[in-house]
């Protein structure tokens, strides 16, 4: 071995020290997001709640407020502050008031600066109504929030204060992910306790982690509430195979003439507490209609064409503007030997509508060619999968 040689095994110690460095900072960046985005949230909530003059008895004023809010918050900051989700924050804050934010940061340590205001009782204050200007530091209200902002908007669908709290308890005990805290709740772990016999037995099963419960820091950084948080676009797919497919269906459909208008790839849609994302929208000139593609890189199922009549009635309600068309779904599938496209169109108001679709739509047979000749060709380019 010459002087100017690494050894092995040297070489293999420094790359998984850095590789480790990485991996912490990562996870260590991704819980700082979230905390500080959990504790904008709820001093969001906390501002409306004050405004509202704690809630009470102006249900209509409140709506109305928010609504307004939302509108003028969108414009400035993104979609992540239109009005549902200012609904939820403010929903956030009710369900963890301030007294309680306070009691658990003064328990986390005595010597944190958490109440900078100079009476004791602005916590109280706060709940009741009578604006206070700042009732903890940002840094510190941070620490009051250690689960990411999706746990407790996933907390926040739980009716009873006594199963929230038992949830939130439980995922910080047992380090539970947003997915296993999701599992936990939809299998109601809560009200199985309650009628079973061996209690302990029942929740040392629940803490066993299943394939795929973890994040990874790159997909909590990719979390929608965190891209929405930071005004990022979220123009990710989930394999290049997927993301080289839609670019070309887009140019593809760009070409066939000026009545394909591009909005937008990899749109984000919320319902409840689920996400969702459309491949690609278009607007149709001659339609005057959107039309909304998603692209599938399995077979075709009856459940693909449920998400699509969700999808479609979504953007009926949110996207559609006054004079246009109903929109319009295609389904299109890129199996290797079962390419297949598909409109759907039997969710339309009338049948004339949906006949004339159909003649100025391209035809299905040639989209199904130009998806087969795509796919062969970016397998050709990168090799068998």
């Amino acid at each position: 071995m010459t002087k100017n040689d690494i050894a092995p095994a040297a070489y293999a110690g420094l790359h998984r020290d850095i590789a480790d460095v990485l991996t912490s900072t990562r996870a260590a960046a991704a819980r700082s997001v979230n905390a500080l985005m959990t504790a904008t949230y709820w001093e969001i909530g906390r501002r409306i709640v004050e405004f509202e003059q704690g809630g009470e008895g102006r249900a209509a004023y409140g709506e109305a407020l928010i609504r307004r809010l939302g509108a003028d918050l969108s414009q400035r900051f993104g979609r992540g502050f239109g009005w549902r989700n200012l609904a939820q924050m403010r929903a956030f804050y009710l369900a963890w008031p301030a007294e309680q934010i306070v009691q658990t940061l003064s328990a986390q340590s005595s010597s944190s600066p958490i109440i900078p205001t100079p009476s004791a009782n602005s916590a109280a204050r706060a709940v009741s109504g009578v604006p206070v200007r700042a009732v903890l530091e940002p840094a510190a209200l941070a620490q009051a929030f250690p689960l990411p902002w999706s746990a407790y908007v996933r907390l926040l669908s739980v009716k009873t204060a006594a199963a929230r709290a038992f949830y939130e308890t439980e995922a910080l005990r047992e380090g539970w992910s947003v997915r296993q805290l999701d599992r936990q709740i939809s299998s109601q772990l809560y009200e199985r306790l309650a009628l079973s016999r061996n209690k302990a037995a029942l929740l040392k099963k629940a803490a066993n982690a299943q394939p795929g419960d973890l994040l990874t820091p790159e997909e909590a950084i990719r979390d929608p509430f965190v891209l929405e948080f930071l005004d990022i676009k979220d123009e990710y797919s989930e394999s290049d195979l997927e993301e080289a497919l839609i670019q070309h269906l887009a140019d593809f459909l760009m070409e066939l003439g000026d009545d394909f208008a591009f909005v937008g790839r990899q749109r984000r849609l919320r319902i409840d507490d689920t996400w969702f994302r459309v491949d690609l929208v278009f607007f149709h000139r001659r339609l005057r209609c959107l039309v909304i593609i998603d692209l599938k890189v399995g077979r075709f199922s009856y459940a693909d064409a449920g998400q699509m009549h969700l999808y479609l009635n979504y953007a009926r309600e949110h996207w559609m503007k006054p004079g246009e068309n109903p929109p319009v779904g295609l389904i299109l599938c890129a199996e290797k030997g079962a390419a297949e496209a598909h409109y759907a169109l039997d969710n339309l108001p009338n049948k004339i509508l949906a006949a004339e679709y159909q003649t100025v739509l391209p035809d299905e047979a040639m989209i199904v060619q130009q998806l087969e000749r795509t796919t062969a060709e970016l397998e050709r380019r990168t090799g068998p999968a």
